[in-house]
């Protein structure tokens, strides 16, 4: 029997697994990962923040998966004993226009089911005393996990089903032929009876090697984070979000308590050198030259090109999160701070040189690639299992 196949050992592929093995219990389930360990990449280096579902546009599938997918966390969390909590989080504002653009959030936070209600003054000293802001919407539904305990429950769900992980093995290309699928990697050929391909940095490389034209590129965007020394980290006590400016495709600067009470101050946007480049050190030729030769990137750069200058000067002066995060805590200083972690965010583009918003998906036969699964994937990797498994099922 041909068993079901997973390419990418993050909290989207263990998730498809997972839900595979539901559908087909009979089946067997195989998970194939580069790395020698799972959520090495994008799973492993977030904020670890279970997202509302506040921001995204009502009505998208993204929309929908985050706030089913954060109530299924939070109720997955709960029966596997994973450490999490909610403490809601702010969304605030510091200047008048922002406070326009707080009210578009509450509504758009409606319309997706969020609960979202305004803060008075002495609500947000209460609950963030060392804040300086014009006003601040309560996101109650916020919360907060570590996404490798996430990943560690459900490897271990599957293995408990009779599915098998395998680390350490290069996807190459996934062909699908008369039916079937065969999987290329770096050690043998495997045919699957259905696959997905949750491959995330390397998702539109996978899917072009597989004959197939993804439409997109995967360019990559770092996130990096400084974070509170210990004697400071009381000047934040929960989550807080400044309003995003509605011209840029990110979040912006925020603080985050995490669930072991450190602080992180982040993330900003840059250029990474490599798809996997988690500092300006790292530099890898092809990655480079893969996304400086694609046309969406100089349209990207066009439109965005002021601001994406701005955020790489800042980090190589390395001051750029301080001053972000003085708008909301003018107090905080340079001192107060050190050097953190860094991400890297898989983000599709258009030949149009358009971030693609949405998830997106590409069929072919018994195979589905994800090209674009961002924030918020790893709130949503539950429900987005489901729906990823169904549509093998019944494309």
């Amino acid at each position: 029997m041909r068993p079901s196949i997973v390419v990418g050992g993050g909290v989207v592929g263990l998730s498809v697994a997972r839900a595979l093995q539901h559908l087909d219990p009979d089946r067997p389930v195989v998970v194939l990962e580069k790395e020698p360990g799972l959520a090495a990449h994008q799973t492993g280096h977030n904020s670890g923040v279970i997202h509302s579902g506040l921001y995204y546009r009502p009505g998208s599938l993204k929309a929908r998966l985050a706030v089913a997918g954060a109530e299924s966390l939070k109720a997955y969390c709960a029966e596997k004993e994973i450490r999490y909590d909610v403490p809601g989080k702010l969304v605030v504002a510091t200047t008048d226009r922002e406070v326009q653009q707080l009210d578009r959030l509450r509504d758009i936070g409606r319309q997706n089911g969020v609960p979202v209600r305004t803060l008075s003054p002495d609500d947000i000293v209460a609950r963030e005393p060392h804040l300086r802001v014009k006003a601040a919407l309560a996101v109650d539904s916020t919360g907060r996990v570590s996404y490798h305990d996430v990943a560690a429950a459900l490897a271990a769900d599957i293995r408990h089903g009779g599915g098998e992980i395998r680390t350490d093995v290069r996807v190459s290309a996934v062909l699908a032929t008369g039916g079937v699928a065969r999987i290329r990697s770096d050690r043998e050929v495997i045919e699957g009876e259905r696959v997905a391909v949750c491959a995330g940095l390397h998702s539109d490389r996978i899917a072009r090697a597989s004959g197939l034209d993804p439409g997109v590129r995967i360019i990559p965007f770092r996130g990096e984070y400084s974070e509170l020394v210990p004697r400071k980290a009381s000047l934040v006590k929960g989550i807080v979000y400044p309003v995003p400016d509605p011209d840029l495709p990110f979040l912006g600067v925020h603080l985050t308590r995490a669930i072991d009470g450190t602080v992180h101050i982040g993330p900003n946007a840059v250029p990474a050198l490599a798809r996997e480049g988690y500092s300006w050190s790292k530099i890898v030729p092809r990655d480079v030259w893969e996304t400086a030769s694609y046309p969406g990137s100089w349209r990207l750069a066009r439109k965005y090109g002021r601001t994406g200058f701005r955020e790489v000067t800042r980090s190589l002066t390395g001051r750029s999160l301080v001053r972000a995060a003085q708008r909301m805590l003018p107090e905080l200083t340079v001192a107060d701070v050190r050097k953190s972690t860094s991400g890297v965010r898989a983000q599709a583009v258009t030949r149009q040189g358009k971030l693609v918003d949405d998830f997106l998906f590409l069929h072919s036969g018994p195979v589905l690639h994800v090209l674009n699964a961002p924030s918020p994937a790893a709130t949503a990797c539950l429900p987005i299992g489901e729906h990823i498994a169904r549509e093998l099922f019944h494309p």
